[in-house]
């Protein structure tokens, strides 16, 4: 199979189908808790996750982390790629401590040897990690946000408006994959395609230019399965009929998607 076409898995049957758009690892992941259930998984991620380049001030923020209060990390691939970056050039300073916006990251924190790690008790987006008591009231403290390139600014905007010194460390950036899109498409032809799980409103963006316009109609048809309201309404504005908020953890998720099958 050529490598474009690895990432998604043989579509050409008669069985129901479930597009995994979330990037290559975590769609795999998905894939292998999908296992017991009677459906194939295309594995078609819409956004690719790349090392970026550090510009000259976010080396000097990683040379002067000491001087930072807190560290807080956006995603997983933030903190893989942030901790990556900042390893690369020294050693991280026990007195600065991290946060976590999202019950995913804040595990990827801890499997990276992070203890006490700061995440809010409900919800997974800057609005639940605002609301974290720690956070009420950060004056004068600087605060690092570990993101990728040209992330969402509200979280910076929130925390500089009750007094706090931020600045970025863009450790990643996305782009869209080169990936055959042949077996989604056989799959929307054939009307095989009964749900479709998606990460980002930029990756259903790009999933839309992916299948080309004149399969967009069958694609809008498909019920899409998003873990925030900010992504669902991005969605619902490019034409997808369906959109449904669902848990972003795969054990839950499973559970909705079994819902979206035929009845055996």
């Amino acid at each position: 199979m050529p490598p474009d076409a690895a990432h998604a898995a043989d579509a050409t049957g008669g069985s129901d189908c479930i597009l995994l758009t979330r990037p290559d690892t975590e769609s795999r992941q998905l894939a292998q808790a999908l296992r017991k259930l009677p459906v194939e998984c295309i594995i078609f991620p819409t956004l690719e996750i790349r090392p970026a380049e550090p510009a000259a001030a976010q080396i000097a923020a990683i040379d002067s982390l000491d001087r930072f209060h807190l560290a807080i990390f956006v995603s997983a691939n933030a903190v893989r790629h942030g901790l990556a970056l900042v390893r690369s050039r020294r050693t991280w300073p026990v007195q600065v401590r991290v946060a976590a916006v999202g019950v995913a990251t804040a595990r990827a924190l801890e499997e990276a040897g992070f203890d006490r790690v700061l995440s809010p008790a409900d919800g997974n987006d800057s609005e639940a990690l605002l609301a974290h008591p720690a956070l009420r009231d950060p004056r004068a403290r600087r605060i690092l946000i570990v993101r990728g390139v040209g992330g969402r600014e509200h979280l910076a905007a929130a925390l500089r408006a009750r007094g706090a010194q931020v600045e970025y460390l863009e450790a990643y950036r996305r782009a869209v994959p080169i990936l055959d899109p042949f077996p989604v498409r056989r799959a929307l032809e054939q009307q095989r395609l009964r749900a479709i799980v998606a990460a980002s409103a930029e990756g259903v963006r790009n999933l839309v230019t992916m299948v080309g316009p004149e399969l967009a109609a069958a694609l809008y048809r498909v019920p899409l399965l998003v873990h925030h309201p900010r992504i669902a309404q991005a969605a619902a504005q490019l034409g997808f009929e369906q959109v449904r908020l669902a848990p972003a953890e795969a054990a839950e998720l499973v559970q909705v998607l079994r819902g979206c099958l035929r009845p055996e």
